[in-house]
């Protein structure tokens, strides 16, 4: 079995080439695995399952399509700029929509999948956006709207966001630890993988003796960040380096 786990692209028409090296996967690596896993944050910014044209993201939208019409299987999970993707994406790209987090079983071991922003818990800012654009009557709201209404409201909270990013640290905006062993505990996962931070490393993580692995995934700005899946082993790559591969007991 192959699998690749990737997140925060960030997909804009603004960086051609980062979208060309999603586009060079989507040919190169992609086709010979047996499912690929989007993260979150495939897009910078999401308005809408009518606006993919509009914002230029169509084409993404037909490269995804074109591969699982192959027969590999696309999944997708929200993230913080992407939360309203939904069921005319879906359709779209053949790929299914997952929440977040989301367990699956890999050679009897449970592994958990998360974008990594709900366990950001120590930037209460990020935390409040959520509480307001994860509210059905605030998409309902929001997506009633022109699309250029839209954009412009995407665009400017963009603004905030990267204002906000320069106004807290690092450590801030990371997760917070007893978020993301409570995660652990809850599902019982031998391994968490997760996006968001764009800060790729392996962590072993040990609760009362239980030992677990988190594994977050790079992001895509003119590099090619993934974590690819086969024969018991995840292998993490960020910016050309590989990490220590992560074996799964047999």
């Amino acid at each position: 079995m192959s699998i690749y786990f990737i997140s925060d692209l960030h997909l804009t028409p603004k960086r051609p080439a980062t979208t060309e090296l999603f586009f060079d996967f989507l040919r190169n690596l992609a086709p010979a695995a047996d499912s690929v896993y989007i993260l979150g944050d495939l897009f910078e910014f999401w308005v809408g399952d009518d606006a993919d044209e509009f914002i230029g993201q169509d084409g993404v939208c037909r490269a995804l399509r074109q591969l699982t019409d192959t027969g590999v299987a696309g999944y997708f999970m929200h993230g913080n700029r992407d939360f309203l993707i939904g069921d005319g994406f879906a359709d779209k790209t053949g790929c299914q929509i997952l929440p977040d987090p989301t367990k699956i079983t890999l050679q009897d071991r449970n592994i958990l999948l998360a974008h990594g922003d709900s366990m950001c818990t120590d930037d209460t800012a990020h935390q409040q956006f959520r509480s307001v654009v994860y509210d059905p009557a605030w998409q309902q709201e929001f997506l009633g709207r022109s699309i250029a209404e839209r954009v412009e409201m995407a665009l400017n909270a963009r603004s905030q966001s990267e204002l906000h990013k320069s106004m807290t640290s690092m450590e801030i905006m990371d997760v917070n630890q007893n978020a993301v062993e409570q995660q652990i505990k809850q599902h019982g996962a031998d391994i968490l993988v997760h996006g968001h931070t764009h800060r790729p490393g392996i962590h072993p993580v040990r609760i009362n003796g239980w030992e677990a692995t988190r594994i977050v995934l790079g992001d895509w700005y003119e590099q090619s960040s993934m974590l690819h899946y086969a024969q018991g082993r995840f292998q993490l790559s960020a910016n050309g380096i590989e990490f220590d591969p992560v074996e799964l007991p047999p």
